[in-house]
């Protein structure tokens, strides 16, 4: 076993109880049913304000508790702030580290030498080398698309590029960027940067509103890429079926808008439809269920108050014509980014959401039923790691990367 590798497995873990690495019950009290009555939420601390949900269980719902015996695994240790992660058919892991570099990672934690070839990425403040994913035909094309904070002569903005991996694997050829969202800025927070494919094969980008008052507004402009979920084909354009391609003096990549800091996207497996994480202020931080041509109320509405303890805007969470949030947190958990569950080891996870936590240090387990939160979790609290991305194995496994450079693997025991 490598010099490196950290496996900590847990002494006393009994069947049919989850567990974490250091053997101590990881989960809330509660062992009840989803929602049932009686069980208690997993956040107890006190609200940064009094504000109402829209409806009951959209916060501090009932909490439940894993009871497959689950084990995590540390495989690695090494790595430098990796932010973005994605399965290889062969079960290796192609993994994002901030500064801009990719690394490649077996099952077993070994750790390839850096990939070169990327684009110079602006690593200051929240930018970096951010979400990865690989082509669907990446057997046969060994393309590989990536988000990043690009500098620009007029600031610095989200891009997403592609390139082919090299067959030596040390190098990305033909590194090409396919899209930008402009207008560039000159700050350096809130770029979002998730990447994911749908079901057609085009690809869903989050992008940030750039942090500042004077640019917050941009999230409900509809000239803006700033605070959207955009959909872009393989090559950066519009997809055709956009529900704004037809309306003039609206960007055609638009496919949702309003979001703040989304820094989590996933699709659901059994409807193919788009999940989001986002970052409020001081609390209000989101999961959304994303649908084409909605409006997801930010900076109108929200959960959450300035860093300052004022009110954001009119202070307002409901107006005609914005969604809600499927479910919020306040306190801000920081959540990142998520998969959906569809592997058989841990059956009782079948289309739970898994969302990194990065101020929380944990990983989130939400139990959904009818596009709501019903149920949920927090795993591996002990470690005191922030959790920045999740990924599902094609062994079935969870796979998990923190800011301090860990990958977890999270398997049946």
């Amino acid at each position: 076993m490598k010099k490196h590798m950290l496996i900590i497995v847990a002494s006393t873990c009994f069947a049919l109880t989850a567990c974490n690495t250091n053997g101590v019950d990881n989960a809330n009290p509660s062992n009840a049913a989803p929602g049932s009555s009686g069980s208690s939420a997993v956040e107890t601390d006190p609200a940064n304000t009094t504000y109402r949900p829209a409806f009951s269980g959209q916060t501090r719902i009932a909490g439940v508790r894993t009871l497959t015996n689950y084990q995590s695994t540390v495989l690695t240790q090494n790595l430098r702030s990796p932010w973005g992660i994605t399965s290889l058919p062969d079960g290796r892991l192609l993994i994002t580290e901030k500064a801009g570099t990719m690394r490649i990672v077996t099952p077993t934690g070994q750790l390839s030498e850096p990939i070169t070839g990327i684009p110079v990425v602006n690593s200051a403040g929240q930018g970096g080398l951010l979400g990865v994913r690989i082509d669907p035909a990446f057997a046969t094309n060994r393309m590989v698309y990536w988000v990043f904070s690009e500098s620009r002569p007029d600031g610095n903005l989200t891009a997403v590029a592609r390139g082919t991996l090299s067959t030596n694997e040390t190098r990305i050829e033909g590194a090409t960027v396919i899209y930008r969202a402009l207008p560039a800025y000159q700050g350096t927070a809130h770029y979002g940067g998730r990447v994911v494919f749908d079901r057609d094969g085009n690809l869903l980008v989050s992008t940030g509103e750039r942090s500042d008052l004077t640019t917050r507004p941009q999230a409900q402009s509809i000239g803006s890429a700033l605070g959207k979920i955009v959909r872009i084909t393989k090559d950066g354009g519009a997809v055709s079926s956009n529900p704004y391609t037809t309306t003039t003096g609206v960007l055609p990549e638009l496919f949702s808008i309003g979001h703040r800091n989304p820094q989590g996207l996933a699709i659901h497996p059994v409807t193919g439809e788009l999940w989001e994480s986002e970052h409020g202020p001081r609390g209000g931080d989101e999961i959304n269920y994303v649908q084409p041509g909605l409006n997801y109320g930010w900076p109108t509405i929200t959960y959450g108050i300035e860093y300052s303890g004022t009110r954001v805007g009119e202070g307002i969470q409901q107006r005609a014509g914005l969604e809600q949030p499927v479910y919020y947190w306040d306190p801000v958990i920081s959540p990142s980014g998520m998969t959906f569950y569809a592997g058989n080891q841990i059956p009782e996870w079948q289309n739970n959401l898994f969302v990194g936590s990065l101020s929380g240090m944990h990983l989130v387990r939400l139990v959904t039923a009818n596009n709501r939160v019903v149920g949920e979790e927090r795993l591996l609290v002990s470690e005191g790691q922030r959790f920045r991305d999740v990924t599902q194995g094609i062994d079935g496994a969870l796979y998990a990367i923190t800011d301090g450079g860990r990958l977890y693997r999270i398997d049946r025991r």
